[in-house]
C-alpha cells in the first residue's frame, strides 16, 4: 500500500479514536460508546480486502489500547479488530470491482461489531478484568451493535468513498 493510502487511512483512524474517547463519551448509553475506529476497519475491509484490513484493524486496536482511559490489559482491541478486519474483509468478493449493497454493508457493520465487541469482552472475562461481569457480557454487546448500526448510514458512505478514492483501480 502506498504511503498516501496509510497516511489518509491512519489519519481516519486517529480522527475516529479521538473522537470516541472525547466526544461520544458524554453520549454513552450504560457506559456504552459507539466503536468509530471498528466502522474505518470494516470500510477499509470492505475496500481493500482483509489482509490490509487486519493489518489496520492491529494499528487501530493498539491505538485504542493505549488511548485514555486505558483501562484494560492492552492488546484486547488490538486482537478484536484484527479479526473484525480479516473477517470483514472476507465478504469483499475478490478480484471484482462491484460495491457491496447498503444491507450487505449494514450486515458486515452488525455481525463485525457483535464479532469485535465479544471477543473483547471475552478476553477480559478470561483475563479477569473487573469491569465487565459475566451478567453484563450480552447488554453491553447488544448496545454496542446497536450504537455501530444506527452510525453506519452516516458515516459508511463517506469512509468506503474516501478509501475507494485512494485505491488506483477503483476510483
Amino acid at each position: 500500500m502506498s504511503s498516501l493510502k496509510w497516511a489518509v487511512t491512519v489519519a481516519l483512524v486517529s480522527l475516529a479514536l479521538v473522537l470516541q474517547v472525547s466526544f461520544f463519551p458524554h453520549l454513552a448509553v450504560h457506559g456504552v460508546v459507539p466503536d468509530l475506529c471498528l466502522l474505518v476497519v470494516v470500510a477499509a475491509a470492505l475496500v481493500r480486502g482483509p489482509e490490509q484490513a487486519a493489518v489496520l484493524g492491529f494499528v487501530a486496536g493498539v491505538l485504542l489500547d493505549l488511548a485514555p482511559p486505558a483501562d484494560h490489559v492492552a492488546g484486547r482491541w488490538a486482537l478484536a479488530l484484527v479479526v473484525v478486519g480479516y473477517v470483514a474483509g472476507r465478504v469483499r468478493p475478490d478480484g471484482t470491482d462491484t460495491r457491496p449493497t447498503a444491507t450487505a454493508v449494514m450486515t458486515t457493520v452488525a455481525a463485525s461489531s457483535f464479532v469485535g465487541t465479544s471477543v473483547y469482552a471475552i478476553t477480559g472475562l478470561l483475563l479477569q478484568d473487573p469491569v465487565v461481569s459475566v451478567a453484563d457480557l450480552l447488554p453491553v454487546v447488544l448496545i454496542a451493535v446497536v450504537w455501530d448500526v444506527l452510525l453506519t448510514p452516516l458515516l459508511m458512505p463517506g469512509l468506503m468513498r474516501v478509501l475507494t478514492a485512494l485505491e488506483p483501480g477503483r476510483a
